[in-house]
């Protein structure tokens, strides 16, 4: 009889474990959530033309996205789960509501040109996601740096380019400085979003920061004046962030072959 009773406690405790191995981390998943939602609603912002809310959600769901990682590996809850979840949450975010957000904003009356350049950049994200994952575990992969534009800033660099324009109330069928029409400026900088995440180019990661260190004074202080400066104008202060890191990865090619070169 005590055998028995001890035998359907080991039983009972590897059915326990059985499900322990089959759940899900609860944590760093939420924020992925969260991600994915933000997406979806920038694409329901946009199909009913609200831009500025359309924009503003991609950059949440760019936040929510940075913080999921950093939990899971803070709270050693990653898993292959939440790996695939994540993956598949950034292309709703970062791929198909960029892209439909700039259709809707101002390359729909380029007609076959401007779904062709929002299919091109959404094409350009599954790669650059596809590729970010099968070279995760390359132990030859310079974690310092990212292999073409994240998909994340990819997005925020479009999400941005709208916010702008709608903040200075320039709608996408306008003219530009009386220069250039804005759906052709639309179309070049998605364009140049979607090339960039496929290039061969070095973006900065910032993988090799380390929360848990000490930090110098002056660092904590130009993290403060950066709040100071996004909460002042956040339009401006993010579509300039995002312009700047995406033209990192040319500056930092045109330096390595004039070092090459000389």
């Amino acid at each position: 009889m005590i055998e028995e009773k001890q035998r359907q406690s080991r039983q009972t405790g590897e059915n326990s474990g059985i499900l322990r191995e089959k759940g899900i981390y609860l944590l760093p998943n939420l924020f992925t959530s969260a991600a994915l939602f933000s997406g979806f609603y920038a694409i329901v912002s946009a199909m009913n033309s609200k831009f500025e809310l359309a924009a503003i959600a991609v950059f949440i769901a760019m936040v929510m996205d940075g913080l999921d990682g950093r939990v899971a590996r803070m709270t050693n809850t990653q898993s292959a789960f939440g790996a695939e979840y994540d993956s598949l949450a950034d292309m709703v975010s970062f791929g198909v509501a960029p892209a439909l957000i700039m259709y809707e904003w101002a390359l729909g009356p380029l007609k076959k040109l401007g779904w062709i350049a929002a299919f091109i950049y959404c094409a350009c994200a599954a790669l650059r996601l596809a590729r970010f994952n099968t070279k995760l575990d390359d132990p030859f992969q310079d974690k310092r740096y990212f292999q073409g534009l994240p998909s994340p800033a990819a997005a925020a660099l479009l999400a941005g380019f709208v916010w702008v324009s709608n903040e200075y109330s320039i709608t996408g069928r306008e003219i530009f400085f009386g220069v250039i029409q804005m759906k052709w400026l639309a179309f070049g900088v998605t364009v140049f979003a979607a090339g960039s995440m496929v290039s061969d180019l070095k973006f900065y990661s910032g993988k090799d920061i380390n929360l848990r260190e000490s930090v110098p004074f002056v660092t904590v202080l130009a993290i403060v004046l950066g709040f100071v400066l996004v909460s002042y104008s956040p339009p401006e202060v993010l579509f300039t962030v995002m312009l700047v890191y995406a033209l990192s990865g040319y500056y930092m090619w045109v330096k390595s072959n004039i070092k090459k070169s000389n």
